[in-house]
């Protein structure tokens, strides 16, 4: 079959070259966007006297019953189109005849593409963000359910200092917030209209690009046209932005396959997001975090594709640039999945105090505490660090924790503790003390609750 675009050629390429140029098989998910583009163009078109009202009349009411019947299944797509503009253009013409050859009057696919794109990400990164603030509620309300249980923080993965489960926490949904916005910020680049800059080099046509902005929800227009159909720059700023994002469920993932192992046993995962093994009926896997942190790996590789494939391209437009459809929808599709699993994971999840605050007592993270506790009578630091170092050793060895330490044993190391002491080394005190904003006192992630629920209701 000879291509819309025979001319200069017959239109008449070879199969295997059909198959290997179409995109329609993976860009037949922008249809809506195209759709909707294709609708602003034919009334700016119309408008400005190119074509009459009649026409625009005609090709705006085939384009709704195409996209009626796309949506209820009624149209089944045409893969030997060269890809969804040529489809829509193709089934258009059929139903209203040379009237729908009319549309593509004043623009090029060059500009078409990189508007779908840009409506379609503006629709997808709105529904990210609202993802991510889901996953967020979920992380931010298990978090007060747990502000005030003790568990240890860590350093290089080892235990350091005690800290509430709910701060630990609402590390995550700190990440999150920016991850939101990074979103917001793309978004921003994204809402420029390209269309109008047609191949590279504008039209001889009097059109009127900012009405066709305004009527497609855009706050801007491409001010360059070479600059508005060779660039993905925005499909790589929301590459950027996920995998950022993905970097920061992987960690969050990371924690909790550590936190639901025997070793830690800090929580466990609910059986709908867990797995079995086919051979060891003990085991529960925590299959759906590893997946995330997995999955993560796509999205950065999607990011490096696109980056790799832009690098070297002359302006203006090039045939390379059909493949930043393929690493896109990828990344979006990937990063939805897996926020819509992570946030019922986090939410359905069982959190194992008692064996925090064990892992907590026997982690000694209450020593710099101790150190302290000299310091205000009077040691100097360096000579307290080294007392306390001494003491946790002691503890060690006969299996003792801090706080179980008798008096007259403190005594041996140095004569200036008093009874007082257990009082400063208790873990809950511990915690409580660490009064500097953002810390990890009740009142502290208090306020840290508060402040991520307005931000993410804002």
């Amino acid at each position: 079959m000879a291509k819309m675009w025979a001319g200069v050629t017959d239109g008449k390429t070879d199969s295997l070259a059909d198959d290997f140029n179409s995109s329609i098989s993976f860009d037949k998910c922008l249809y809506a966007q195209d759709i909707k583009g294709s609708m602003a163009h034919a009334a700016m078109l119309a408008s400005q006297g190119i074509i009459s009202r009649e026409e625009c009349d005609a090709i705006t009411e085939g384009l709704r019953g195409i996209l009626e019947d796309l949506k209820s299944g009624a149209l089944q797509f045409d893969m030997s189109c060269e890809d969804i503009h040529m489809f829509v253009e193709q089934v258009l013409t059929e139903r209203i005849g040379d009237t729908g050859k009319k549309l593509h009057t004043a623009r090029s696919r060059n500009d078409q593409v990189a508007l779908d794109m840009r409506l379609y990400l503006m629709d997808e990164t709105d529904e990210i963000a609202g993802l991510v603030k889901a996953l967020c509620a979920a992380i931010t309300d298990k978090a007060e359910q747990h502000k005030e249980s003790i568990m240890p923080g860590y350093t290089h993965l080892q235990r350091a200092q005690p800290v509430s489960f709910g701060h630990s926490l609402m590390a995550y949904s700190m990440m999150l917030l920016r991850d939101l916005g990074r979103l917001a910020d793309t978004k921003k680049r994204t809402n420029v209209s390209p269309i109008g800059s047609c191949a590279l080099a504008g039209t001889t046509y009097d059109t009127d690009r900012k009405m066709e902005a305004e009527l497609l929800g855009f706050e801007s227009i491409a001010l360059n046209s070479m600059d508005g159909v060779s660039d993905r720059d925005f499909c790589l700023e929301l590459l950027s932005a996920l995998a950022i994002l993905m970097m920061h469920l992987s960690r969050l993932s990371e924690e909790l396959v550590l936190w639901s192992s025997w070793e830690f046993r800090f929580i466990r995962l609910s059986d709908a997001f867990t797995t079995g093994s086919s051979i060891m009926p003990q085991k529960k896997n925590p299959d759906m975090a590893e997946l995330i942190r997995g999955k993560t790996g796509r999205v950065y590789g999607d990011l490096m594709a696109l980056l790799t494939t832009l690098k070297g391209l002359p302006l203006a437009y090039n045939k390379d640039m059909q493949e930043d459809k393929e690493a896109v929808f990828d990344a979006v599709d990937t990063v939805k999945m897996c926020l819509k699993v992570a946030a019922p994971m986090i939410a359905s999840m069982t959190v194992l105090t008692d064996n925090m605050k064990k892992a907590a007592q026997e982690g000694f993270i209450n020593a710099t505490d101790l150190a302290d506790y000299l310091v205000k009578k009077g040691m100097p630091f360096r000579s307290a660090y080294k007392i306390s170092g001494e003491i946790v050793a002691h503890c060690m060895k006969n299996g003792l924790v801090l706080e179980t330490l008798a008096l007259d044993e403190y005594k041996q190391f140095s004569g200036l503790f008093e009874e007082d002491l257990y009082e400063d080394i208790d873990l809950k005190n511990c915690m409580e003390k660490r009064i500097s904003e953002g810390g990890t006192s009740v009142a502290s992630v208090e306020k840290q609750i508060k402040f991520v629920r307005a931000s993410i209701n804002d």
